[in-house]
């Protein structure tokens, strides 16, 4: 019996059938429709057309970023599950820079950027390289590894941490912190309670704040000091440096943690693409721009509709959320010819992975020296990779992708 063809009206980002491979479904959104509303009756809408994306995030004035400012109780639609039970919380006080529009975006933006300069991030080089041995040389005797627990996960979370001028004996509950953060938000858990997550925010929330207090009176090279630095007069509030660590662990953690899970399974599911990544590690940064191309990290984004409005001759209505698929996006044939081929000779120039426009990534440079790092050592110490377990489950999230596990073999170089 032949499979019934997936039509745009099946594509529900809630389905496990989607989350497994939502790739057919966008397939379907972008052949059938301009504007698909998600769900009959409630005001919840996306775009999967990279030319409809791309409109979509030019233009703040209509298509607000407010939907991202962080959990709230006064919104129709909410992206974040916990909203009504986390909406208090100090890390949320402040609106998120992921979810502010103009003109305040513009002197949040220039205060943070501050702290992600190329010359920072470049420096932070050597100690990634340092983090990532010592991940790798914890498993290497064994020639097994859960990539996600064992590197992806630990990696950028230290290197954040290290970043923000955490202490080392902190960072192991650094990171438990931030599991709470992502659990928290996504609201996708068997082993979190609300009353344990809330209990790490105001744990998480204490430690910033004395952090804070510190440096006020020992300023030191680290991101907390230079985001509570005065400039022209202008400084961030205590709220708005909790606000924007939180979104650091969020979006920082998670960009980089899928993009090197994804890229790893890109390539063992690609093995004569990963020997010659291996013969030729100059092509590791190609690669990765691919990888975030054919499985972007982040699948897509919401925007609040701020006015009566059409698009595409659909009628939106004020208040509406409009979902921007970026993963969608990157595989529109319009764009990128034969999309759903992988390719590391590629060139995928103008993808969307990122983001585009006021709000592209600020971290996108550390996210890429990161995966970059953690290949370029993997490669150099370990060969023969291969699958140790076909079953890669992804982790439990409409709007992020990669695999929660991914365990893999290896021998020593």
């Amino acid at each position: 019996m032949a499979k019934a063809e997936i039509r745009a009206g099946d594509y529900d980002p809630l389905r496990p059938d989607v989350r497994v491979d939502p790739y057919p479904y966008y397939a379907a959104l972008r052949r059938e429709t301009r504007v698909h509303q998600v769900t009959p009756g409630v005001p919840f809408y996306c775009v999967a057309r990279y030319d409809d994306v791309l409109f979509v995030v030019s233009h703040p004035e209509t298509y607000s970023s407010d939907a991202l400012r962080g959990p709230s109780r006064d919104r129709t639609v909410s992206l974040f599950p916990n909203s009504d039970a986390l909406a208090d919380q100090r890390l949320f006080e402040s609106a998120w820079l992921l979810g502010v529009d103009p003109p305040d975006h513009g002197r949040l933006r220039r205060l943070v950027s501050r702290g992600f300069t190329p010359r920072r991030i470049a420096g932070l080089e050597p100690r990634m390289r340092e983090i990532v041995s010592q991940c790798v040389g914890a498993v290497i005797d064994v020639g097994e590894m859960d990539l996600q627990r064992d590197l992806a996960v630990p990696f950028p979370v230290t290197v954040i941490a290290q970043l923000l001028g955490v202490e080392a004996e902190r960072i192991e509950q650094f990171k438990h912190w931030s599991d709470a953060v992502a659990v928290g938000l996504s609201g996708f858990s068997q082993e979190w309670s609300l009353g344990q997550i809330r209990h790490a925010f105001e744990e998480m929330a204490d430690y910033i704040e004395r952090m804070m207090a510190e440096r006020r009176l020992r300023p030191r090279d680290d991101l907390i000091t230079t985001l509570m630095q005065a400039e022209e007069g202008d400084v961030l509030s205590t709220s708005e440096v909790l606000a924007f660590v939180t979104l650091l662990l969020v979006a920082g953690n998670e960009t980089t943690t899928n993009l090197i899970g994804n890229a790893m399974k890109a390539l063992l599911r690609h093995p004569d693409q990963l020997a010659e990544v291996a013969r030729e590690p100059a092509l590791i940064p190609a690669m990765l721009e691919e990888t975030l191309r054919w499985e972007s990290p982040v699948q897509g984004l919401a925007r609040t509709v701020v006015r009566d409005t059409q698009l595409c001759g659909t009628k939106l209505p004020k208040g509406a959320l409009l979902m921007v698929l970026f993963a969608s996006a990157n595989r529109d044939e319009r764009q990128f010819p034969d999309p759903d081929r992988f390719d590391v000779h590629r060139n995928p120039q103008g993808h969307l992975a990122f983001g585009q426009g006021i709000h592209f990534c600020l971290g996108a440079s550390l996210a890429r020296l990161e995966a970059r790092v953690a290949f370029e050592v993997l490669l150099e110490r370990c060969r023969s990779f291969e699958l140790a377990d076909e079953d890669v489950p992804f982790v439990e999230s409409f709007f992020v992708r990669g695999p929660s596990r991914l365990r893999i073999r290896f021998e020593t170089a």
